[in-house]
């Protein structure tokens, strides 16, 4: 099985979740293949954030939904077309965690994977 992060990238975020507030948001895409299959997933987890250098992630705010699973491979044209839903599908999983994503406040640069 072959796991790769497509995209990762820490925000700025309002959400309280288990009686925690949390300033951070991560949000990534990542592609799974194995034995013929792909499978690309978009997933969220907010975290305290606390200061600057605060990045210690907490996995009891976090979600995952599934965005595509069929037979192939991964492809540059289905990281773009699952990156293109990205957005739309954070804020929909950030929503029931009851929490906002800032888009326009990134706390660094995205990440992109091989």
């Amino acid at each position: 099985m072959k796991n790769v992060d497509v995209y990762k990238q820490y925000f700025s975020a309002e959400c309280t979740f288990g009686g925690v507030e949390r300033r951070g948001v991560a949000v990534w895409l990542n592609a799974e293949s194995d034995s013929g299959m792909i499978r690309y997933e978009i997933g969220v987890t907010f975290f305290p954030h606390r200061d600057d250098e605060d990045f210690a992630v907490s996995y009891d705010a976090c979600a995952l939904k599934e965005l595509l699973r069929t037979k192939g491979r991964r492809s540059k044209k289905r990281d773009e077309q699952c990156l293109a839903q990205l957005r739309a599908v954070a804020d929909e999983i950030s929503v029931a965690l009851n929490g906002t994503i800032h888009w326009e406040k990134p706390l660094r640069e995205a990440e992109y994977g091989c």
